[in-house]
């Protein structure tokens, strides 16, 4: 079975990822801010997406890294 990934997901290829790629989550959208870290899973300010543990998951709706999307920005 193939997986399928929405528009702007990195399908869980964190070598797409710059260490300052800020996601945001594809179900509540929350934002992962590597400058910021995470406060409810004890994530130091400074941690790439990439390094995130593999158990972690949205603090707001426990989504999986996967459904994590690129943030867009303004260029």
């Amino acid at each position: 079975m193939k997986d399928h990934f929405f528009a702007g997901s990195f399908g869980g290829d964190v070598t797409k990822l710059g260490d300052d790629a800020r996601l945001e989550c594809g179900i509540c959208w929350h934002v992962y801010d590597p400058a910021e870290g995470c406060e409810e899973w004890q994530i130091p300010a400074g941690t790439p997406f990439a390094a995130l543990p593999p158990q972690w998951s949205c603090p707001i709706c426990d989504a999986p890294k996967e459904k994590f999307l690129l943030e867009a920005r303004d260029e």
